[in-house]
């Protein structure tokens, strides 16, 4: 018998039989007893329980020494692990290392070719640390939000404070960039375009620096230019991979795209020439009495805002007016270029991206099994018989400690036995390169803990009523009459405040809601129910226990007489509306949409960061352009000023009209609104008008860029993305791989009932390390395990389920050995 411990909270038993089969066990925190759950092996039936008293503190001095020797990683004397293997079975920790780097950069799919050397690995370990990451992130954060306390500002700091700040900024990147050139080779960092892109940003802008500095001190008129290149340091530091890869795809796309919109250029002009030619002349006038579709470029500016329908139907009423054959023209316009031509331009946009976004996701598949070919190659020792190379299931589980060391043996010990199928103890390389694959699943791991009423009573917490009050709450007749609560609650909410029933009724839902929350904490474990990822019932309590104590202040303080103020009040209101949202965890089919908007979270997001780069570098350069041109008045300044915006040039017009004086480009926070404004179009003519008006009539043409990039590619591209990702999330089944995992959990006994942890939206919030529910839970496993419901770790793994069916074998050919793997994730395990 073979004995594996860990020495926090459990140890593993496996027993090897004759036949290749085994028992795995795993001991739990508690020093008594040790269930034991049975693999099922070929031709074996019958089950076998077992229960083993174990405990580290049993063992004796002698046994603890013989122990720690058997665990840990032979010393450097045993032999060098290099990428091109080795003969021998041990490996020391520079293997172990190497192997784990090579895993993990699959695993998160970072393609950097880094030096082998033992210095050159230690820095790389250092380098995807956690903790230099996430300053990196927090000073590009700084840097970006230097432009809040710069000139135009939110709040404005003299230059003294702010650059002192950006040149920290910049030596941090100076400093990480130079951790980079230490791992990777020279030839190969110089070769490199995003580091070279970083460079030449830290020295134009420090050039920059000097330069407005030295204006700034003589008093002349500075800009300060290089804050536009600011994002691109977001975007080239190695954790941007995924922005690099959605501008880089929207660039090979655009060509395409170019002649789309030549097209789509050339109806605007044709039709905008027939407007002039139709309308011209006949003396028609708009609403303020100016002479309507007259100069050329004028009507093609319109007739694009038409394409947009911002100003529609304003800008044909003239022409509808006149006679109602001029309205044959304008609709047949709209459906050419409007219905027609965008359409078409939605399906030219997203078709481009998709196919070199499948280009990008077949390399980064080949770029994995590299990464895993060589990690292979690191721990491979002879197999069995002379036969092929293999990696042994000591090596793999001390590789897999290092890459995960948060992982649980149970979860560790569940990988290996979907790995190792015909418990051979080691794998071939086909098996090994799976466990990219296999980390990137989501394993929830559930422990059971007896709650602590029947650690303390257990007399009266296992009698008959108390099991009947379990039984009840988990129930689910007491989630449906809580339901019901909820809409009774929302029907009273909606009712007049001013009646004392309804007024009062408040504390009667609060009663029940703070019973409900106490019940479960009776029925469940307390640090189940409160573990980190229990999202719902931390949203629950939360809620309820804010709701209440803002409507014991906002009683105390009408009861005084000296309420004069509500915002107490309003802030009662938001929380007994947030309560009704508990509804969509309750209905099954909006219970599924939540959860696939969830999954695909990640990948919004990277839209998202996308979308922020695009609108931080048209609010900078808005801000050089536009900045003083609107002034905005307070509600209750009697400046005469205030109507026309502070511009004498906006005198009379829609802009002014509409008193959109906020709308400017006078500080960032202002910026991203308007640029928001500009995303939705709807008046967004009105809006690039008043500032043509202000400045130029050329100021027209940053608009028309910005709704070019912004709202025809990125949003389009965003819109069918989210689409495709949804319908992939929403309706295709698991991947073979997933699916062998599963059935492994259910073989080795260790599944969760499905009827007692439903797929809500608590399950799509967690990960691994929670609780088991049930405090009641008798003659269970102490581990128990369930997939998180095609949850994935990365987007990258979400990309590739996107594209797997568009993804040939062939794609994922390793040239180490010449042999070629099919994909893991495509395949039965």
């Amino acid at each position: 018998m073979r004995i594996l411990a860990d020495g926090s909270s459990a140890v593993t038993f496996t027993t090897q039989t004759e036949r290749g089969g085994g028992v795995a066990a795993i001991c739990p925190a508690e020093p008594q007893t040790l269930r034991v759950g049975l693999t099922r092996w070929d031709n074996f039936e019958q089950r076998l329980g077992v229960y083993l008293s174990c405990w580290w503190g049993d063992m004796s001095e002698p046994e603890k020494k013989k122990k720690e020797e058997e665990e840990d990683i032979p010393d450097e004397s045993a032999g060098k692990g290099i990428p091109n293997g080795g003969g021998s079975a041990a490996r020391s920790r520079e293997d172990f290392e190497l192997a784990s780097i090579y895993v993990s950069d699959a695993q998160y799919n970072r393609n950097i070719y880094f030096d082998t050397s033992p210095q050159a690995v230690r820095l790389y370990l250092r380098y995807n640390h956690w903790t230099p990451k996430l300053l990196l992130l927090l000073f590009i954060v700084v840097d970006l939000s230097l432009a809040v306390f710069e000139e135009p500002a939110v709040f404005l700091l003299p230059v003294v404070c702010t650059m002192p700040v950006e040149l920290l900024c910049l030596l941090v990147f100076a400093i990480r960039l130079a951790h980079y050139a230490k791992v990777i080779p020279r030839d190969k960092f110089w070769k490199d375009p995003k580091n070279i892109c970083i460079i030449v940003t830290l020295v134009l802008t420090v050039v920059d620096m000097i330069i407005y500095g030295a204006l700034e001190a003589t008093g002349c008129y500075a800009v300060r230019w290089s804050r536009v290149l600011r994002p691109l340091l977001l975007v080239n530091v190695t954790e941007g991979r995924q922005l690099r890869r959605a501008f880089r795809s929207i660039r090979n796309a655009l060509p395409q795209i170019f002649y789309v919109f030549l097209l789509f250029l050339f109806s605007l002009l044709i039709f905008s020439l027939m407007a002039l030619k139709l309308l011209g002349k006949r003396g028609l006038k708009t609403i303020d009495g100016a002479p309507y579709f007259t100069n050329y470029l004028e009507i093609v500016f319109d007739l694009y805002v038409l394409v947009t329908t911002a100003n529609s139907p304003d800008v044909m009423m003239p022409a509808y007016n006149s006679s109602f054959v001029f309205a044959i023209f304008f609709i047949l316009y709209i459906l050419i270029n409007t219905y027609i031509f965008m359409s078409v331009f939605l399906a030219v946009v997203y078709n481009n991206y998709k196919k070199y976004l499948k280009e990008e996701v077949r390399q980064l598949v080949r770029t994995r099994r590299h990464k895993m070919a060589r990690a292979f190659a690191v721990l491979q020792e002879p197999g069995p018989d002379g036969g092929q190379p293999v990696v042994s299931q000591a090596n793999w589980s001390e590789m897999v400690r290092l890459v995960q060391p948060g992982m649980s043996n149970g979860h560790r010990e569940l990988l290996w036995s979907v790995a190792d199928d015909n418990s051979r103890g080691c794998i071939g390389k086909l098996a090994f390169v799976q466990l990219a694959d296999l980390l990137n699943i989501e394993v929830i791991t559930l422990k059971s803990r007896p709650h602590p009423l029947q650690s303390a009573c257990p007399a009266f917490y296992l009698s008959a009523p108390s099991r009947l009050v379990c039984r009840l709450v988990q129930h689910r007749a007491f989630v449906i009459a809580y339901d019901l609560i909820i809409l009774a609650n929302a029907v009273f909410i909606g009712l007049d405040e001013e009646n004392p029933l309804i007024a009062n009724s408040e504390w009667a839902f609060l009663a029940l809601y703070l019973l409900e929350i106490l019940l479960k904490l009776y029925v469940f474990e307390p640090r189940s129910f409160f573990s980190r990822h229990n999202f719902w019932n931390w949203f629950d309590t939360i809620i309820v226990i804010s709701a209440l104590i803002a409507t014991i202040v906002n009683s105390a303080l009408m009861s005084s007489g000296n309420y004069t103020s509500r915002q107490i009040l309003d802030i009662v209101f938001i929380l007994r509306v947030l309560r009704l949202v508990r509804v969509v965890d309750s209905i099954k089919r909006f219970r599924t949409i939540i959860n696939t908007l969830i999954r695909i979270g990640p990948a919004i997001l990277t839209f998202g960061q996308l979308i922020i780069v695009v609108y931080y570098i048209f609010a900078m350069v808005g801000m050089e352009l536009f900045k003083g041109t609107v002034t905005f008045y307070e509600q209750d300044s009697s400046d005469p000023a205030k109507a026309y915006c502070g511009n004498e040039l906006l005198r009379g017009t829609t802009f002014a009209q509409l008193n959109y004086c906020k709308n400017n480009f006078n500080n960032v926070v202002s910026s991203y609104i308007l640029l928001v404004e500009l995303t939705v179009v709807n008046q967004w003519h009105v809006l690039s008008s008043g500032f043509a008006a202000a400045t130029h009539v050329s100021a027209k043409l940053f608009f028309i860029l910005f709704h070019i990039m912004v709202v025809i590619v990125i949003i389009n591209i965003f819109v069918a993305f989210v689409l495709e990702a949804f319908f992939v999330e929403y309706s295709v089944d698991k991947s073979d791989l997933q699916t062998s995992l599963e059935r492994k959990i259910e073989e080795l006994e260790l599944a969760v009932e499905q009827e007692k942890l439903e797929d809500n939206l608590v399950n799509a919030m967690e990960t691994a390390d929670n609780e088991r529910r049930t405090g009641q839970s008798a003659n269970k496993p102490a581990l128990m395990f369930k997939i998180a419901s095609k949850r994935y770790r990365t987007v990258d793994a979400l990309l590739q389920r996107m594209f797997e069916a568009d993804l040939d074998p062939e794609d994922f050919a390793e040239n180490d050995d010449g042999g070629n793997f099919a994909n893991p994730a495509f395949s039965s395990a």
